[in-house]
């Protein structure tokens, strides 16, 4: 049987501000990037979603981002190699702390938003995350994006001895060469359940999937982001699951 992880980025909540609807997505995903405190999140935060995660038997996974709460982690603040490597370092700690305080393990690092696509293109940046998460723990897992333009990320972390998770976005837009849409451009952002749905359903099944002129992108899909600060959220994750488990594939954390 073909099994899929459905990933959603959570915990972005802090202080008097909720983002997100991590409560009513939990129960339709298979695993949980939770924000380390620095794009999102604060202690409280992270130890109640980590506290809902673990219940609920959804893998942990670590969402660090740079310190740029203003900019949410979507700008790319130029930090050196060195910077960010400690400042990954600093994050995971973080979250590992609340793991084992609610007896639970991380399981996987997700770098959050410029971070991630700066990883993507930047070799630099890209070995600095990857030596991080193995300086904290060689066991947890790399998510990357998937496709050639993946293919950066992957190759380092498998170099540093890391299990790279291959991820696709069925809620969001592609370009011809396979990174993502920015979000400055109309469109950047599916919210049409159906629509979400089905690419989902065509990037487990297929491998592929069509970018904003028409063309088609061949892809290994390991696990599946629906962003839970989309106001349509819960619908898009509850479409994806549906689509999914109604070809028969089962929705497992990633690595299991």
């Amino acid at each position: 049987m073909k099994c899929m992880d459905i990933n959603c980025d959570m915990g972005e909540s802090f202080g008097a501000y909720t983002l997100g609807m991590d409560e009513t997505v939990i129960p339709y995903i298979s695993s949980a990037n939770i924000a380390c405190g620095w794009h999102a999140g604060d202690a409280m935060v992270m130890d109640s979603t980590v506290e809902m995660a673990a219940a609920r038997g959804v893998g942990v996974g670590a969402h660090p981002g740079y310190p740029d709460r203003m900019g949410f982690g979507r700008r790319n603040l130029g930090c050196t190699p060195e910077e960010i490597r400690n400042y990954v370092i600093y994050q995971l700690g973080a979250l590992q702390a609340f793991c084992r305080a609610h007896e639970t393990r991380l399981r996987h690092v997700k770098p959050h938003g410029a971070l991630y696509l700066t990883a993507v293109e930047n070799e630099d940046v890209a070995r600095a995350v990857a030596e991080a998460i193995v300086r904290v723990d060689p066991e947890l897992m790399y998510v990357a994006l998937a496709g050639a333009k993946g293919e950066r990320m992957r190759r380092i972390g498998e170099a540093v001895g890391l299990k790279v998770v291959y991820e696709a976005f069925p809620d969001r837009a592609y370009t011809p060469d396979g990174t993502l849409v920015s979000r400055k451009t109309p469109g950047a952002v599916i919210k049409d359940p159906g629509q979400v749905a089905s690419r989902a359903l065509q990037m487990a099944k297929e491998g592929t999937v069509v970018a904003q002129d028409g063309t088609v992108i061949s892809l290994e899909v390991q696990t599946l982001c629906v962003h839970g600060d989309t106001p349509n959220a819960v619908d898009l994750v509850k479409g994806i699951r549906r689509a999914l488990e109604s070809e028969g594939i089962q929705i497992r954390p990633m690595g299991t």
